[in-house]
């Protein structure tokens, strides 16, 4: 029987997987708390828009607002879902989806930031799997419609990174990698924390400093400031992640080696990390937007305590120093606060 999957956030992340999936033949419920949204992709299905004709699309989808979820009492129960909230909305939409798994039904992590330990605190770690969505740089422009702002990753990049919080790749990580491929390229994983925070270190170096700007990430990759900003907030993050004894993969196509020594004056580690960020500017619209600027320009709260601000908690822990880090979160407050409007000016000092 086909596996039956409710996609909890049907924003630019999981309204974009749900699209592909339903598109597939899969059972998909998009469940979403935006009414204008939902009512859209009823009437009118999702339209998708990407950087190729192949991925511009409308597809009819099954979408109920979340008001409506206790409907699904009287039927069948979801096999899984995939929670596709904001960081700080994981343990309240765990909770909602978790009444409507089946026995054994589990949660799949779909977000930025690290959160299958609030996840695992609702449902277990035994029904608890991470995804990583990495360089996929969708965005919700209006109900109904999500813009993809880079190309695929195929063979040159894997998007989707599918792993258990104990190291091992099991028969139903390969299973949602499977599916998954219809989106993009994708794999299981037996480094899903390693995974996790080496993304978290590519969401700290971009996503704040587009808050904080205002600018997209290519305008900022331009700026000789803001690029070597970026340098140095990863080289904090991957430092961290070092002393918890995460095993980092590439960061943005970047060494985490070069990374770090870039940050400490290394010339030649630090050419290599800027030849690379010019190079992946080649796959990536100038209208992209790291979701942290999005949530800025749509006046939201953002996820920066579950970023940057993870990062800097994490090195307390351990007795490091992030300065850096701790200068792009009061930024990004400042912003968000109403006390200063978005600017280069917010991180000339950092």
């Amino acid at each position: 029987m086909e596996k039956k999957i409710a996609i909890i956030g049907a924003g630019a992340l999981g309204g974009h997987v749900g699209a592909y999936l339903t598109r597939d033949g899969r059972d998909v419920t998009l469940i979403d708390p935006w009414p204008e949204h939902v009512e859209h992709m009823r009437t009118h299905g999702l339209t998708l828009e990407g950087q190729t004709e192949a991925e511009c699309f409308n597809t009819q989808v099954n979408a109920m607002h979340i008001t409506e979820l206790q409907c699904v009492a009287n039927g069948r129960p979801f096999d899984f879902a995939f929670v596709a909230m904001k960081s700080y909305d994981t343990v309240w939409a765990t909770e909602m989806i978790r009444q409507y798994l089946a026995p054994d039904g589990f949660c799949v992590s779909l977000q930025n930031g690290i959160n299958e330990e609030r996840m695992a605190g609702v449902i277990g770690w035994g029904k608890t799997i991470g995804c990583i969505a990495s360089t996929i740089a969708v965005e919700l422009t209006k109900p109904g419609h999500i813009r993809r702002n880079v190309k695929l990753g195929g063979e040159r990049h894997t998007i989707f990174r599918l792993g258990e919080v104990h190291g091992r790749v099991t028969a139903r990580a390969r299973e949602i990698a499977d599916m998954l491929a219809c989106v993009d390229s994708s794999k299981a994983t037996d480094n899903l924390w390693g995974e996790r925070w080496s993304k978290l270190v590519v969401n700290c170096m971009r996503n704040p400093v587009a808050a904080a700007t205002g600018r997209g990430g290519n305008a900022n990759d331009r700026d000789d400031h803001t690029r070597f900003l970026a340098i140095r907030l990863a080289g904090e993050a991957i430092e961290v992640g070092m002393a918890h004894g995460f095993q980092l993969e590439n960061v943005y196509g970047i060494a985490p080696e070069d990374l770090l020594a870039a940050t400490i004056g290394d010339a030649a580690a630090l050419k290599r990390c800027e030849e690379k960020l010019f190079e992946n500017m080649k796959h990536r619209s100038d209208k992209q937007r790291p979701s942290m600027g999005q949530d800025i320009a749509k006046g939201r709260r953002t996820e920066i305590d579950f970023i940057n601000g993870l990062v800097v908690e994490k090195a307390k822990e351990m007795g490091l120093s992030v300065p850096t880090n701790e200068g792009i979160v009061e930024a990004v407050k400042t912003v968000e606060r109403g006390d200063a409007p978005p600017s280069p000016d917010r991180v000339a000092n950092i």
